[in-house]
């Protein structure tokens, strides 16, 4: 049975409420969590964008910044996982650590934050698809059409035992993860491009410099069409992007339940996860922008971005079939993030509503059989298919998959998600501090549980500070739209709602508000 901690009330889930105990194991754990960063969509969804408009060819710089602040995080956030094992991850720590209103609050952020991102990935891959389809086959096919398809898909693997969409995704990951290897080594061992390796762009004190007007490098040069001039970047938003090409990774904990052996997984799979992905992007974004050379790497992440990616794959690699293999890659890494949102949104949606009475018969309900937040999956596939549709219609030009799958859905949604997620994070750092140090509900090691999450809340909260403050050129093209504008304050009210919502059960059903944030895993909780 569950210990209690001092001055808490604990909630076991009863079988009507829980999920399907042992059915992943390590591998299955980060197959999920890796997926949900989507290797080969980060890099070549990113890096482009980091170089084009932010730090130019010292984009690598900010990935190596990002494994920096994001393993301190990491750090703090594993210790916590060591005591607690509950699907609500963030939600179930911040409880514990500043108690049930904070950690409802951030509840609220963190599940918002994971059903946009599932929104935002079927853009991109909607987005991908349709530009496959149109390169093999000249046909163009309506990106909504795509886009639906997609999103059932998710919808029907999210339905059923989450072994089949770790089999699945792990698939994926591997084929992403060698292709990239692959590319990456090829230059290595040819020596890089036409300026050699290029070693100083992985250096993180160059994360801070911005690309200058003109796509300058060192020495400065002029590239592209003279008669439409390469703007300058924005340093902060190139580190940005780096931490985007994360999000995802901290969802190992959102498994613990369904894991073999939570204790040991959730912390193995978290920290090699971050430190993993943060050694994979560096390298390969390094070896990418080596391999192309700086004017070349520039130009193509201004002009024509994937084929700083495939030209160099079809040079180094062995001719036309790979740019197909590379094609083939991005759009089911794009569809395998999609599913690994959409099983982590699903599991916040199931974590809040097993612990409202009136939701627990329905969205905090398991099935009977496959042991899936099951209700929760088809609420998140609803919830898709309106965004979807919504930007589709109420965009402008929105039927054209630029503009209405990839400028607007994939971009606004990552720049809201994105926002939010760090606000949680930093909160969820605090929250460890709280934890060992304030309610010194366990012992801890000094840095771990101390100084690893102070400097990752600073980092985080830096991170947020350079979004903000160039948040309208992260917003590109939908800068100017009525949602762009409303991101900030959507972030707001979705952290007041779960506040006022929090107040208002304390007030109203004192029995329930002692339960928030409270049920856990009943064998693994407050492991010794």
């Amino acid at each position: 049975m569950s210990t209690a901690l001092p001055g808490d009330h604990q909630l076991t889930a009863n079988e009507h409420n829980k999920l399907k105990a042992g059915t992943v194991g390590l591998f299955g754990v980060l197959f999920m969590a890796l997926a949900n960063a989507a290797p080969i969509t980060a890099m070549t969804g990113n890096v482009p964008i980091a170089i084009a408009f932010g730090n130019g060819i010292y984009a690598p710089a900010g990935f190596v910044l990002a494994t920096i602040v994001l393993t301190l995080f990491t750090i703090g956030f594993i210790s916590m996982a060591r005591y607690i094992t509950t699907t609500g991850a963030f939600y179930g720590f911040i409880s514990h650590g500043l108690g049930q209103i904070w950690g409802m609050a951030t509840g609220f952020m963190a599940t918002m934050c994971y059903i946009v991102f599932e929104g935002s990935l079927i853009g991109i891959f909607a987005y991908f698809a349709s530009q496959a389809i149109n390169t093999w086959t000249g046909a163009t096919i309506n990106w909504l059409l795509i886009a639906l398809i997609g999103i059932i898909l998710v919808g029907v693997l999210g339905y059923f035992d989450i072994s089949i969409a770790a089999k699945l995704l792990g698939f994926f990951l591997i084929c992403e993860v060698v292709l990239l290897a692959a590319l990456a080594f090829s230059v290595l061992f040819k020596g890089g491009g036409p300026d050699g390796l290029m070693s100083d762009i992985v250096n993180p004190l160059n994360a801070f410099k911005s690309m200058p007007e003109g796509g300058g490098t060192n020495p400065a040069v002029m590239v592209g069409d003279p008669a439409a001039p390469i703007a300058a970047g924005a340093a902060a938003l190139g580190v940005f992007f780096a931490f985007w090409s994360w999000i995802g990774f901290e969802t190992t904990a959102v498994y613990g339940e369904e894991s073999r052996n939570p204790r040991k997984i959730v912390p193995q799979a978290t920290l090699f996860a971050v430190i993993a992905l943060g050694v994979f992007y560096s390298f390969v974004s390094w070896m990418v922008i080596a391999g192309n050379g700086a004017n070349q790497a520039i130009t193509k992440s201004y002009t024509n971005a994937i084929t700083m990616f495939t030209d160099l794959a079809v040079a180094n690699l062995g001719g036309e079939w790979v740019r197909t293999v590379y094609l083939v890659l991005i759009v089911s890494g794009s569809f395998a993030c999609a599913l690994a949102f959409h099983n982590a949104a699903s599991r916040y949606l199931y974590a809040i509503g097993r612990e409202v009475p009136a939701l627990r018969s329905n969205l905090g309900a398991t099935h009977a059989t496959h042991g899936s937040p099951h209700i929760a999956s088809i609420v998140q596939t609803i919830i898709t298919v309106l965004l979807t549709v919504g930007f589709y219609f109420l965009t402008p030009n929105g039927s054209d998959v630029l503009q209405g799958g990839y400028i607007f859905e994939y971009g606004l949604l990552a720049l809201l998600g994105t926002l939010a997620i760090l606000l949680v994070m930093a909160i969820c750092s605090i929250a460890v501090i709280w934890y060992f140090w304030v309610k010194k509900v366990h012992t801890g090691n000094v840095f771990s549980t101390l100084i690893a999450p102070a400097l990752g809340f600073l980092g985080m909260m830096y991170v947020v500070y350079l979004l903000l403050s160039n948040i309208t050129f992260a917003g590109g093209g939908a800068a100017g739209s009525a949602f762009f504008v409303a991101i900030p304050w959507i972030t707001l009210a979705t952290f007041v709602a779960g506040l006022l919502f929090a107040l208002w059960i304390k007030k109203s059903q004192p029995d329930v508000y002692a339960e928030i944030g409270r049920t856990v895993l009943e064998e693994a909780h407050e492991r010794v």
